[in-house]
């Protein structure tokens, strides 16, 4: 049950942070919400009720994440859950990748959620429990959007980063879930707000709704899960993916 848990999501003014966050507060969860657009942010804030609490940060800065901890822990006096949601697109193709590019993905992508991961750990490892929700994307599985080749890459990373904080605490602290959560293509601004621009990812075949990945988030919770597709058969379509790339020497 998620009735009665804090949960804290980062970029949960719009898309799926905030279909997240309306969902979690009519199961009566407590919410700490971040994001950089406060006028929006108090938006969500104001639909999920009394019990959430707006934060105005940018999670890519260490100082920051650990305002927003801070503000979390004198608020409800506890961390039980903590998303990282926090992502950005890019539309550029692999040989035309820039500096710039590679530091803004993997600033936005990966900074964002190591950060979250590494500062609430003393506060989970304190209490002997809780769960980190890292939002990854089926491109960290198959990165067959050539266009969004650096972000393919970033996700790839969280994957890995995910699986190897789960693996490292994992025998010290095993009531610390590492969950990760694997969207498709999303109708939401994601496309429109990638940079160099972007295809809208509402116009796009086979995508789902803000509110039905929100849903398998909240099951994630409930039922701590470690690593989660968002639609059914996504699983197969990674074997497939990879048992077609090349044969064994």
């Amino acid at each position: 049950m998620v009735s009665g848990k804090i949960i804290v999501i980062t970029g949960a003014s719009g898309g799926i942070g905030a279909a997240l966050a309306e969902l979690l507060a009519s199961k009566g969860a407590a919410l700490a919400l971040v994001a950089r657009r406060e006028n929006e942010l108090q938006t969500v804030a104001d639909k999920c009720g009394k019990n959430a609490l707006a934060i105005t940060a940018d999670v890519t800065n260490r100082a920051e994440v650990k305002r927003v901890i801070r503000e979390t822990l004198h608020h409800f006096g506890r961390i039980d859950v903590w998303v990282n949601n926090v992502g950005r697109g890019i539309s550029r193709q692999p040989s035309q990748l820039t500096d710039a590019d590679i530091d803004d993905v993997m600033r936005v992508n990966i900074k964002s959620a190591l950060y979250g991961m590494q500062e609430v750990l003393p506060h989970f490892k304190a209490r002997g429990d809780g769960q980190f929700v890292n939002v990854s994307s089926m491109l960290g599985r198959m990165p067959f959007a050539v266009i969004r080749s650096a972000y393919n890459g970033a996700k790839h990373f969280l994957n890995a980063l995910t699986a190897n904080f789960r693996m490292e605490h994992a025998e010290s602290h095993p009531n610390i879930v590492f969950s990760l959560v694997s969207p498709g293509v999303v109708r939401t601004d994601f496309g429109l707000n990638a940079m160099h621009g972007g295809p809208d990812s509402r116009q796009m075949p086979n995508s789902q709704s803000a509110e039905e990945v929100a849903e398998v988030i909240v099951d994630v919770i409930e039922r701590r899960r470690a690593d989660v597709y968002t639609r059914a058969g996504a699983r197969d379509r990674v074997v497939e993916y990879y048992s077609n790339v090349g044969e064994d020497p």
